[in-house]
């Protein structure tokens, strides 16, 4: 066989092999949390190899976090392509208008948070925080709806008791959770606000949480990570 036929061949398979492990390669979506308001809430940016990212609960209130937050989108030269809400109580919604408007996005929630979202700037006043609320078309979000980027999954889990429509946001490739104020690291979600029930959120956690592999981390709207196997051992709420 002549040298030039030889040296295509090695070519051939060596682009039949680069192309074989890139199709098994499995996604990986980094994660970015950024600690937002008085009210310490966490704000998450999740993104891809393609630069695509998700902005979930923009709790930036003040101008120099909204700086923050943009600033990083542009240092990773990453384009926004969906604002999610695990629940719209005010500290995960401050930012939602300026997200909104900024990336030319549509907040995607539960229905039952409509109402939540439509009273966050009340809350806003009783707390002292008055904000611009975002106004416009929603997405609404359902148990088992998928959230797609590229080639990662995020699969949507209803477990409300915190609010009445929240959400948590699943990869089970990966073995995450992005879980809002649903379970913290040794706590729960507080169950005295309006559409709050103690009885369910509880109910939630055991039946909807606590059946993802005991090593899920739990990214929580505030606090610390934790995992699935901690909070069911040494939860004191669910113990």
């Amino acid at each position: 066989m002549p040298l030039w036929e030889v040296l295509k061949l090695i070519l051939k398979n060596s682009l039949f092999l680069l192309n074989a492990n890139y199709q098994n390669l499995k996604p990986v979506l980094k994660i970015k949390s950024f600690v937002f308001s008085p009210i310490q809430e966490n704000t998450y940016l999740l993104y891809n190899e393609l630069n695509e990212c998700i902005i979930i609960d923009p709790g930036c209130y003040f101008d120099a976090e909204k700086d923050q937050l943009t600033q990083f989108v542009n240092d990773n030269n990453l384009q926004p392509k969906m604002l999610l809400n695990t629940h719209c109580h005010l500290d995960h919604v401050f930012g939602n208008k300026f997200i909104a408007e900024t990336y030319k996005l549509i907040p995607q929630i539960h229905l039952k948070e409509k109402v939540v979202l439509e009273y966050a700037p009340t809350s806003g006043l009783m707390y002292n925080m008055p904000f611009d609320n975002y106004v416009g078309d929603l997405v609404f979000l359902k148990e088992g709806d998928s959230i797609t980027i590229g080639k990662d999954e995020l699969k949507v889990i209803e477990a409300p008791g915190h609010s009445p429509g929240s959400i948590c946001f699943y990869s089970a490739v990966q073995n995450f959770l992005i879980g809002g104020d649903v379970l913290f690291n040794r706590s729960i979600g507080r169950t005295d606000l309006p559409g709050g029930n103690h009885e369910q959120l509880i109910k939630n956690i055991r039946e909807k949480l606590f059946i993802l592999p005991n090593n899920t981390v739990v990214y929580s709207g505030h606090g610390p990570a934790t995992t699935i196997d901690e909070e069911k051992s040494e939860n004191p709420f669910l113990n």
